[in-house]
């Protein structure tokens, strides 16, 4: 016991301060944006929207998402990215706690994505600051400790918005949503000033830098972590539904279930990361394992009405995520040193965002009119579609040896 503890303490050693910075700001800004588990259910009870309504308002989030992470990597490549994490982080705040005043459908759409263009810029720009601010060699470690910050404020945020709601309104979720992503901006500009954070990997300046729209082995990266992020994403839409409809859970089980994904990742994904990165694997490899893992957690569901299946589903998708995400943000970050890296990282955030648009909304569609057998069947071939464009990426990398 005390050696795997003093394993596990290992994983997180060698990063910078900075880092750890950088994962603080984020778990303050995750746990800030409680609005958003809450939001479906604040547009239908306090507001009185349409299912319909709502749908086109998370469109209209998923919108705003992708045109943010593109001006963040536009913005990052202009002008770096302490000023892009600084001014969005900041203006985020005001937004948040605008958004309250805005009650009409129009209204709320556009403000809705307002807000995601502002907060998702954020997110090429500290892809930047986190390869900036990493050794090389630590550079996948360091994804995962930022994605093990935004999971435990994934995990705090809605507890703590459900205190909120219940003794304070919805009108306190906005205010505290707000308040949050004010004081992360104010910790930034403390901490991560360029007059006191060190650097340990300057950005390269390439003369006539590869833009990543021509990149065509990134395009196949892209497209299939799109697909990827279609697959996952039913985690946090169908599947809650598929445990309540088909075997009647309870909310309290539906969250303990759900609970222990948050849970795994936090115990086990740095020392498994730290474990990977020293085996054969490649990059390319290892996001194929990631995704046949995802995969699997969909389509086992089709293959009895054993209750027991959702805990064996619930495992496989956590270890495909655990394995294909910090994986392909580094594959990203590696690739971006080819040319503008807020523009790689933009598109990389932006394959996510257009999950979002399309991966909600067409799994909900697909229950609605086929059930939930047939929509698992079309999870699955999605996640063999992205199964072979990884095989193909990693086919196209073998010769330039670039994993």
């Amino acid at each position: 016991m005390k050696k795997i503890y003093f394993n596990y303490i290992d994983s997180f050693k060698g990063l910078s301060k900075e880092v750890w910075w950088l994962a603080l700001i984020t778990l303050i800004n995750r746990a800030g944006t409680m609005v958003i588990p809450f939001l479906s259910l604040y547009l239908t009870e306090s507001l009185d929207f349409t299912l319909t309504n709502v749908g086109w308002i998370m469109s209209a989030f998923g919108f705003g998402s992708v045109i943010g992470s593109w001006l963040g990597g536009k913005l990052t490549d202009k002008i770096g990215y302490y000023k892009v994490m600084l001014l969005s982080l900041f203006s985020t705040g005001f937004l948040f706690i605008g958004l309250q005043f805005l009650t009409t459908f129009y209204s709320l759409c556009f403000g809705i994505f307002i807000v995601m263009v502002v907060a998702d810029s954020f997110r090429p720009a500290m892809f930047v600051a986190l390869s900036a601010y990493s050794k090389p060699e630590n550079k996948t470690r360091s994804v995962t400790l930022i994605r093990l910050a935004i999971n435990l404020g994934f995990s705090a945020g809605p507890a703590i918005g459900g205190l909120i709601i219940t003794y304070l309104s919805y009108g306190g979720l906005f205010w505290v949503d707000g308040v949050t992503c004010i004081l992360a901006s104010l910790l930034l500009f403390n901490v991560l000033n360029p007059k006191k954070a060190k650097v340990l990997e300057e950005q390269k300046i390439v003369s006539n830098p590869k833009s990543a729209y021509s990149d065509k082995v990134f395009w196949i990266f892209l497209i299939a972590m799109s697909l990827f992020g279609v697959v996952f994403l039913q985690l946090f839409s169908t599947i809650p539904l598929f445990y309540k409809d088909v075997f009647l859970l309870s909310e309290l089980e539906i969250g303990i279930i759900l609970g222990m994904n948050g849970f795994i990742i936090f115990l086990l994904e740095m020392p498994l990361v730290k474990w990977l990165e020293n085996s054969k694997y490649s990059k390319s490899s290892l996001m194929l394992i990631g995704a046949t893992l995802t995969g699997l957690s969909f389509f086992i569901l089709t293959t009895t009405s054993w209750a027991g299946v959702l805990i064996a589903s619930m495992l496989f998708i956590t270890f495909g995520e655990m394995i294909a995400f910090p994986f392909s943000n580094a594959f990203a970050m590696n690739r971006s040193k080819k040319g503008n890296q807020g523009e790689y990282m933009a598109l990389y955030s932006i394959s996510f965002s257009v999950a979002h648009i399309f991966g909600h909304n067409g799994g909900m569609q697909l229950i609605e009119n086929f059930g939930y057998d047939y929509t698992w069947y079309i999870v699955t071939a999605l996640a063999l579609l992205c199964m072979f464009l990884l095989f193909v990426l990693r086919q196209q990398l073998k010769p330039k040896i670039i994993s």
